[in-house]
């Protein structure tokens, strides 16, 4: 096993057996440590939510302990996390660079391998590669076998917040009717999740008519006309854990044209939840939904790869999209959702999550997926 300077079964809030994980993970990596900044990792390892400001933070995990990188400012909360870790707390006159070197040389990394995750900054590892000597590897990734493998209080969460965004989109359908505004339906969205007491995975996609030919609008000042599609994507996030979802709907009688759309649209969300199962590779999802829009004629218009991981952060691994050949594992969550976007004209998509279970799939959002047209 892994001897450790620090006794894990005295460390509070920490997930002894995930940091174990990812030490058995660096070990097959060829990493000695890896520092983890505020991320879905550490989340993940600690159930701390930082917020990724100027100031360097985060905890270094390697098979000799851990310590935590601690800005004064953040003393507090993130002792209370890290109980029984040793922290190296720096203030705003001194910065990191001491604090951080100190912890490196405690747990004997100084000429070692080390990861570094997607939650430090370019600037704050280049200062740090200038007063630790070591060789600085990409660790985003490290972490990515233990986390797309949800547990069962994992995937409670995710069925919860799955099933507010769905009591949500509800709202959302009743409130439709031409003259209505994207931002008038934006802020419904956040204040009904507000008033669940949660707060959105992500700033909600509203888009009517040919702005929803842009998959990821941002905009706001469009105004429901009769005949227009409206594409709804948002979710929020329980207890830390995040949904996303996505329903097409259109207010008052839209062209046949749409109406076709719509219907290869759920043909191939259907045919992607279909090959869902566990050994399956993640690209064979993602062909299964492609090649029904191919068929159809719309194929240059499936502009996204079918799916992405969802967990602690709304985007993460597994990717179901061509190239991607690992196989699906119980466990795995994962958004299914195929579009067909016409520049100019309109946009379509749907989109559940799904969890992989010995069994097959199992689909979290419980929203019709039928053509519905609001305002009637």
């Amino acid at each position: 096993m892994y001897h450790w300077s620090i006794n894990l079964s005295e460390v509070g809030p920490l997930r002894r057996d995930r940091i174990e994980g990812l030490v058995a993970r660096l070990s097959e990596e060829g990493m000695d440590g890896i520092f983890l900044g505020p991320s879905g990792d550490l989340t993940y390892l600690t159930g701390l939510e930082l917020f990724p400001d100027e100031r360097c933070k985060g905890l270094m995990v390697s098979g000799a302990g851990c310590f935590g990188l601690v800005p004064l400012l953040y003393r507090q909360e993130m002792g209370e996390r890290l109980e029984g870790i040793p922290l190296f707390v720096w203030d705003d006159r001194e910065g990191f660079l001491g604090a951080f070197a100190r912890g490196c040389a405690s747990l004997g990394l100084v000429g070692k391998v080390i990861g570094i995750n997607s939650g430090m900054r370019a600037v704050d590892l280049i200062e740090a590669m200038g007063v630790v000597r070591a060789r600085y590897v990409n660790g985003s990734k490290v972490m990515d076998p233990l986390r797309r493998v949800k547990d069962p209080g994992e995937l409670d969460l995710m069925r919860s917040a799955s099933e507010m965004a769905d009591r949500v989109m509800w709202r959302v359908f009743e409130s439709l009717r031409p003259g209505v505004t994207e931002r008038q339906v934006r802020d419904l969205i956040l204040r009904s999740f507000e008033e669940m007491g949660v707060v959105p995975s992500f700033e909600p996609i509203v888009a009517f008519g040919a702005n929803a030919s842009m998959p990821h609008y941002s905009g706001g000042d469009g105004v429901a006309r009769e005949g227009d599609c409206a594409v709804l994507d948002f979710g929020c996030r329980f207890k830390g854990y995040c949904s996303d979802m996505t329903r097409t709907f259109f207010v008052g009688d839209p062209s046949d044209e749409a109406r076709r759309i719509y219907r290869v649209v759920l043909e191939a969300q259907l045919a992607g939840l279909a090959a869902v199962r566990t050994g399956v590779e993640a690209q064979m999802v993602d062909r299964a939904a492609r090649e029904v829009i191919s068929r159809a004629g719309y194929g240059e218009f499936f502009l996204n790869r079918l799916g992405h991981g969802i967990g602690l952060e709304v985007h993460e691994g597994p990717y179901i999209v061509e190239g991607n050949s690992n196989p699906l594992e119980a466990g795995n969550v994962f958004s299914v959702e195929p579009g067909i976007y016409i520049p100019g004209l309109m946009g379509v998509r749907i989109e559940d999550l799904v969890a992989v279970t010995p069994q097959g799939c199992q689909v979290l959002n419980s929203f019709p997926k039928e053509f519905m047209v609001a305002g009637r």
